[in-house]
């Protein structure tokens, strides 16, 4: 039995996580996602807080606290912005979680208490120009010179990319091996080049690269474990990235509740027409919905559960879900909420990539529905 009622801790670090968005992100994300400004202080900050790895081990930087609480922290900074929350996800979910469940130790004490303290940025390079949901099917090489590995490639879509002072780079080591080929890798700076991608439809103020790979890659595992790596670091991605659109769907509620209390028409609020309490009222199911799976999730991996299913559907349902409340506050905000006055016509176009980047909607759908008959329809 799931119990979903939060213990004292639990309520004191959303509030604490709350609080410390409300004061150190919010009143900048408008500005910043207008200037495609990466606050490069935030990590620091998020640091300190204890934001970044708190579900890594305290033996390593992080604070050793539970899913379903890592999530209400996504949950609070994503209300906020999903640039700021995209920090957190990578630094933890991908990369960290990465490393300390694949890592050797020497790997562990030397990147994770940079990771939790903020004080290091890493980035996690599975993408590449041609090759997204295929993970199997990449073009960066690596290559055994000596009793190192040099890794040559192109990586893209990748976040924090062009601050990172390193990147888990995923090459393949022999092509004919296919998915058991593949290795993960760490590339310090000096091994890698990277460009900033502009232009982008949200999410403007979360750094996007594109890497250059070019030198000396340290494995981590063995060969053959990259795509188990990949895979496990997505499982906890998914989730973050689910919790962080909670977040968007609260802050749409919040936002349209507001607004429809005080915004007059006819004579009386726009909280006073049935349509409107219709619309309100999507929003808030949707938004105790996907809470729910993201903590029915976030329980099964602190329970050691399997949960990979029950991830993709919290990611899956959690990212449609934000981005029908968004569009939904738009309609209930009218015009004002076409323009940037008001969060929530960033909140859909921070939205609407969620459903694509750590597995699309529809990558997710494959994967549920082979949980469900045991047949891979991708083969």
């Amino acid at each position: 039995m799931i119990d979903f009622e939060l213990t004292d801790e639990q309520r004191l670090v959303k509030e604490t996580a709350r609080e410390f968005a409300e004061r150190e992100i919010l009143p900048y994300a408008r500005d910043n996602d207008r200037a495609e400004r990466f606050d490069e202080s935030l990590p620091k900050k998020l640091g300190d807080m204890g934001f970044l790895g708190p579900i890594l081990s305290e033996e390593y930087g992080g604070r050793g606290i539970d899913y379903q609480t890592y999530a209400l922290i996504v949950e609070e900074i994503g209300r906020a912005d999903s640039s700021a929350r995209t920090i957190v996800s990578v630094q933890t979910s991908l990369v960290g979680s990465a490393i300390e469940k694949w890592g050797s130790e020497e790997q562990k004490k030397n990147y994770l208490p940079g990771l939790c303290s903020g004080e290091a940025l890493g980035c996690f390079g599975l993408t590449e120009p041609n090759t997204g949901s295929d993970a199997a099917n990449l073009a960066t090489r690596a290559k055994k010179v000596g009793d190192s590995w040099h890794v040559t490639g192109q990586k893209q879509w990748i976040s924090l990319g062009n601050y990172a002072s390193f990147a888990l780079v995923f090459a393949q080591t022999d092509p004919e091996l296919k998915h058991r080929g593949l290795g993960a890798f760490l590339v310090p700076r000096e091994g890698f080049e990277s460009s900033a991608i502009h232009g982008k439809l949200g999410l403007r103020a979360s750094d996007t690269a594109e890497l250059s790979v070019d030198g000396e890659g340290f494995l981590v595992g063995q060969v053959g474990d990259g795509f188990k790596v990949a895979m496990s670091a997505l499982d906890s991605g998914r989730l973050s990235v689910a919790a962080g659109c909670v977040g968007i769907c609260q802050g749409c509620l919040d936002a349209s509740v507001k607004y429809a209390k005080e915004r007059q028409q006819f004579g009386k609020p726009l909280a006073a027409f049935q349509l409107v309490q219709e619309m309100l009222a999507d929003m808030a199911v949707d938004t105790d919905a996907a809470r729910g799976l993201v903590q029915r999730a976030a329980w099964l991996k602190d329970t050691g559960k399997p949960n990979t299913r029950e991830t993709s559907t919290a990611k899956l349902f959690a990212t449609e879900a934000a981005v029908r409340a968004a569009n939904t506050a738009i309609q209930v905000h009218g015009g004002s909420g076409y323009v940037d006055d008001y969060p929530v016509e960033r909140y859909l176009r921070d939205a609407r990539v969620t459903t694509l980047y750590e597995g699309t909607s529809q990558i997710q759908k494959l994967i549920i529905g082979r949980a469900l008959t045991g047949v891979n329809a991708m083969t």
